[in-house]
């Protein structure tokens, strides 16, 4: 459309003033449309101030199914993978590693509606896949000492410790589980590449789901890294490529309708455009509850000495879904998560 976009930033807090921001924002910016979050609660608050305005939100971070399902709406979309997502994605590598079918599974849930929601899918998961909850226990959100989960954890024994913590619990629990020493094998199915960068190559174990890598090797890819790298001295983690991205997302979408007007722009995207995500295949919004449809990826620790930084201590695995399966097999299905658009 040949104009220049002018970003606006806000810090959304929590629901109640991420309502009232976005509200000031569309009242009196006059902005075109909302770009980001990071909290599901945060999430569904601005997307009804959104849906009340006809302007469109695109989360980029908030996993919970439900934004996607009952709490759905015609102007919200989603770059950031929904909890199912991330659920079977990690799923199929601790199939192929044998740590599923018979085994004990013990929970680490954070008590509050995401890690609620992430430990309902899982669980849904390991029971049609013949595992067994060894136990759980809901974390608090300011909770900062592990060792009496730490502790249970030793007695009851499980095969495999699940962490479906949030945020910086996630570092935490990674340096305190590496100080206990336990020998149980470790997997999440909630994840940030700077998590890991905070708890230290020598902390991380484990198992974890990434919609994105800065190691995905695509023309794209590599070029926003090297320009990131230049500009701030570190790889980008897998916030910045959903920030990224969403920008990229949206100017296309525009520049193809040549309008900013979001009505056309939700039926641009529910036409099926596919968008380059700096991954090997390109991705789309399912129009049914406008999901992005893309694949996600895992990661491990690297052996010693395999580091070329302290960035690079993170082994990504193969894409899921590979390239010759269908972007939908990890996205929940309608009958798992109604939307009624």
């Amino acid at each position: 459309m040949g104009r220049q976009l002018e970003l606006l930033t806000e810090d959304s807090v929590n629901p109640a003033t991420a309502a009232s921001k976005a509200q000031r924002m569309f009242e009196r910016d006059n902005v075109t449309c909302l770009l980001g979050e990071i909290n599901s609660a945060s999430g569904l608050a601005i997307s009804q101030v959104a849906a009340r305005n006809q302007k469109i939100f695109i989360n980029t971070g908030g996993n919970s199914d439900e934004l996607r399902g009952k709490s759905c709406n015609k102007f919200m979309f989603h770059v950031e993978c929904a909890n199912s997502m991330y659920v079977n994605t990690l799923g199929r590598a601790l199939l192929e590693q044998g740590m599923v079918k018979g085994k004990k599974w013990y929970f680490l849930t954070a008590d509050y509606a995401f890690g609620h929601d992430l430990t309902r899918v899982a669980r849904k998961f390991l029971d049609a896949q013949g595992g067994i909850v060894a136990g759980e226990d809901k974390v608090p959100t300011d909770a900062t000492d592990y060792s009496a989960y730490l502790l249970k954890i030793r007695q009851a024994k499980p095969d495999v410790v699940i962490s479906n913590l949030a945020g910086t619990q996630i570092t935490s629990f990674m340096k305190q589980y590496s100080e206990y020493g336990l020998p149980f094998a470790v997997a999440g199915f909630g994840f940030d590449t700077a998590l890991a960068w905070g708890a230290g190559a020598d902390n991380f174990v484990g198992t974890w789901p990434v919609p994105w890598h800065h190691d995905v090797n695509t023309p794209t890819s590599k070029a926003f890294v090297a320009a990131f790298m230049k500009a701030h001295g570190k790889p980008p983690e897998n916030q910045a490529w959903g920030d990224y991205t969403v920008l990229k997302i949206m100017a296309q979408a525009m520049n193809a309708v040549k309008t900013t007007d979001s009505l056309k722009v939700v039926e641009y995207f529910e036409k099926g455009a596919d968008f380059d995500i700096l991954k090997s295949r390109k991705g789309y919004f399912r129009d049914w509850d406008h999901q992005l449809l893309q694949q996600m990826y895992t990661l491990t620790p690297k052996k010693k000495g395999e580091a070329r930084d302290k960035w690079d201590f993170l082994k990504l695995g193969p894409a899921v879904p590979n390239d010759n399966e269908p972007l939908e097999i990890i996205a929940p299905t309608r009958l798992e998560n109604t939307c009624s658009l």
